[in-house]
């Protein structure tokens, strides 16, 4: 499993712009732009779990569930003292996920300003690359799908995004910038699991 940990320092200027600062001296600007509000297109497809996604993992905190490929996908659930619900991996890949799931309603652009900050904290460099509303399986998600470089690794995070008043879920899969593309359509089809448990 792919650990990450945040090696840098956040700071501000003298002129009070925020920054990062690494172990080896440099620094980086954070770039406020990647969490402006900014008109976000809809993607008129609707998207559907995939008929080898035949297993039904349930949140234990909220009325949502993750249907996955048995064979392609192993998770495990986090302790109380994990920021995540459940971790998942593409069997013998350097492919990862996490569902973290909140019961505290949040915004849409809230819960977009948080998962780059978020992002931020390990990989100060991170852009948003494609950003869009999507249908699955019923549901109004943000896709988000961000790149930057952590302790030298260039990386992909591609998530969903929801939250309604029963509260939130971000359901994010990680990987190398240079394996997103071989693993592309095992990512969507993961994150098109998502579901509302009635």
């Amino acid at each position: 499993m792919l650990q990450i940990t945040n090696a840098q320092i956040s700071a501000v200027t003298e002129t009070g712009d925020p920054v990062i600062l690494y172990e080896d001296g440099t620094w980086v600007y954070l770039n406020a732009e990647q969490i402006e509000n900014v008109p976000i297109p809809i993607n008129e497809k609707k998207f559907f779990k995939g008929d080898n996604s035949t297993f039904l993992v349930k949140s234990k905190k909220l009325n949502i569930g993750i249907w996955i490929d048995p064979k392609k996908w192993s998770f495990t659930r986090g302790t109380d003292n994990d920021a995540f619900e459940y971790q998942f991996q593409k069997k013998g890949d350097d492919l990862y996920a996490m569902l973290i799931s909140e019961k505290m309603q949040i915004p849409i652009e809230t819960l977009k300003r948080v998962a780059v900050e978020n992002a931020m904290g390990v990989a100060p460099d991170i852009k948003i690359v494609k950003q869009e509303y999507r249908t699955v399986n019923g549901i109004q998600v943000l896709m988000l799908r961000m790149e930057g470089t952590i302790q030298g690794m260039e990386v992909t995070y591609f998530g969903y995004y929801y939250s309604n008043s029963n509260g939130t879920i971000q359901l994010i899969s990680y990987t190398g910038q240079n394996l997103f593309s071989g693993f592309k359509d095992d990512i969507v089809d993961f994150l098109n699991g998502l579901v509302e448990i009635k």
